[in-house]
């Protein structure tokens, strides 16, 4: 395949709020670009695989305008959807992913599109193939962890899995020890919020954040009320459309502050917005109080507390939840996500035949 230097990667990354994309040289960056959306700019879609085209002119549009030579491209790997439990690693994508990813067993979310965006960009090249790793349905939960309180309702693993792996990894290098021999808390701080109880290279437990579990963030609804809950479904006041949107989608800040954007809600506290500081420290509480929570699926035996995501980059928050973790274990913070660079080093492992990927059915 040639030498490292010689093989590009594009690399795309949906988020909630964001499209975010690069192409690699090797594992070094040539050009990165983060594509914010806001609430308006998705309104007009129903459904999010119904964004497919907006946010794959957008990427080929800024990639044109930075003259990319997309021919020169040999691997695009996007951010795994949310397919059928799937154990961690790199895979192709096929006809079996891409109809789990147009229809999804596990319901919507942003990153269903970057396999999809990835496959249909590698199919017009001459010379490129279209993967996904450690996708969000990674599924390495202990058998405890599944129990919810009924049977009908099983607790599942959906998270931010690529990143928390990738920062696990990287703090675990920095201090010359191995992923797989520390017990670790990872916070992720995007459009929904995860923590996850790593135990010897093993998220053993961690929320659900997609739709109904854990803090709540910028536009999801975390855990709520059920009784209350129940009875607003049979209210018949909404939707179940309407329902789910109000969970994932316009609850957290949307639903409070009528914003998904974490920066002009500490700028509105700044400018003495009583309200915006209540809500906005509430988030911070209730993620505190998830990582109270793992700290007791790892007995307590935590080796640190990472802190990442775009919302680590506000010093407000995250000191405001380190305040009530710290005595906990060290707490270590890691601004933003390596998300981008975890799946070009994914994708050039295949191209270099260190992994062969695997296949999903």
């Amino acid at each position: 395949m040639g030498n490292i230097e010689e093989i590009r990667i594009l690399t795309i990354n949906p988020g909630s709020t964001s499209t975010k994309f690069g192409v690699f040289v090797g594992t070094d960056p040539l050009y990165i670009k983060t594509i914010r959306h806001s609430t308006e700019d998705l309104d007009p879609f129903d459904k999010i695989t119904d964004q497919f085209h907006f946010r794959k002119e957008l990427i080929l549009n800024q990639l044109k305008e930075a003259e990319i030579d997309l021919n020169q491209i040999r691997a695009i790997v996007g951010r795994g959807g949310l397919l059928k439990p799937i154990e961690s690693g790199v895979y192709e994508v096929n006809d079996a992913m891409i109809r789990d990813l147009r229809n999804s067993p596990l319901g919507e979310h942003a990153s269903n599109l970057g396999g999809l965006i990835a496959h249909d960009i590698a199919i017009s090249l001459p010379d490129a193939r279209a993967f996904i790793a450690n996708p969000v349905v990674v599924d390495e939960l202990d058998d405890i962890a599944r129990i919810s309180g009924h049977p009908l309702l099983p607790r599942i693993s959906i998270f931010h899995a690529l990143n928390q792996k990738a920062v696990a990894r990287q703090h675990a290098k920095s201090i010359m020890r191995k992923y797989e021999e520390m017990n670790l808390i990872v916070v992720h701080l995007g459009g929904g919020i995860t923590v996850g109880a790593h135990k010897q290279g093993r998220v053993v437990d961690v929320n659900q954040g997609l739709d109904g579990d854990g803090p709540f963030s910028p536009e999801r609804t975390g855990s709520l009320p059920v009784g209350a809950l129940v009875k607003l479904c049979f209210s018949g006041k909404y939707s179940e459309k309407e329902l789910m949107k109000m969970i994932k989608g316009e609850g957290g800040l949307v639903a409070y502050l009528g914003t998904n954007n974490a920066y002009e809600v500490e700028q509105r506290i700044q400018a003495g917005d009583a309200a915006a500081k209540l809500i906005y420290d509430a988030m911070a509480y209730q993620v505190a109080k998830e990582i109270g929570a793992m700290a007791t699926v790892l007995n307590f035996h935590v080796d640190g507390i990472l802190i990442t995501g775009g919302i680590a980059h506000d010093k407000y928050f995250v000191n405001q939840v380190i305040e009530r973790v710290h005595r906990i274990a060290p707490v270590h913070v890691y601004p933003g996500e390596d998300e981008l660079k975890a799946l070009a080093m994914n994708g050039l492992r295949v191209l270099n035949n260190e992994t062969v990927p695997k296949v999903y059915s």
